[in-house]
């Protein structure tokens, strides 16, 4: 199996590749920006993507889905709750102080609760974990006997996502924590939208939201 995360855009967003050598197929994790460092990446290990999937709709995490697909091959998902937000890209775009904003493009399929995608021998179980946005979306991914949470923007190395972004509450997020991530073992690691990675047992531990 190939596993590659990276930073990517202004805002460092973490990029991951899940591969699959045998078949050439792969997975990639919020492509929102630097396209021709992820097709290079994709290139390098002989890989063509299966599935764009997307933890969420803020623009660091999805804004380059048009030409990332165009490029890399895949269908491009996303949670239907996160919609709405999709829309808007030119709106956040304006916030960032972007001067030409991303297209927003069509999108292949929607991701459903505990649906599991595969490319090849790779399977990724998708989590809703609504908090951060109403369709934010966790991965889950088992390799060498532990499993790998890909949380996005819900729940980061000793915090949590924003909640104050329209639709949801602080409530919601933590609730999604509890019930859909720290129910996976202390051994998990998590690797959040942004920053270091972590593991369940240490956030259980010492996430002041969690207390």
């Amino acid at each position: 199996m190939i596993v590659e995360t990276f930073p990517v855009g202004m805002l460092q967003c973490n990029c991951t590749i899940l591969g699959d050598p045998a078949s050439g197929e792969a997975i990639v994790i919020d492509g929102g920006d630097d396209v021709d460092a992820i097709v290079r990446r994709l290139n390098a290990h002989g890989l063509r993507a299966t599935y764009l999937v997307h933890t969420h709709a803020h623009i660091d995490h999805i804004g380059a889905l048009g030409p990332l697909r165009e490029r890399a091959g895949g269908a491009g998902l996303l949670h239907p709750a996160d919609l709405p937000l999709y829309g808007t890209l030119a709106e956040q775009a304006l916030w960032l102080g972007l001067v030409t904003p991303p297209e927003v493009v069509a999108l292949d399929g929607e991701l459903a609760d505990g649906e599991v995608l595969r490319a090849g021998a790779l399977a990724l179980r998708c989590i809703h974990t609504p908090g951060h946005t109403p369709g934010s979306t966790s991965f889950a991914l088992e390799r060498d006997g532990r499993t790998v949470l890909y949380t996005g923007d819900t729940l980061f190395a000793g915090s949590v996502g924003r909640w104050d972004l329209g639709g949801t509450s602080l409530e919601d997020i933590v609730r999604s924590i509890r019930g859909k991530l720290l129910d996976h073992d202390d051994a998990s690691v998590v690797v959040p939208g942004h920053g270091p990675l972590t593991t369940i047992g240490t956030e259980r531990r010492t996430n002041p939201y969690l207390a």
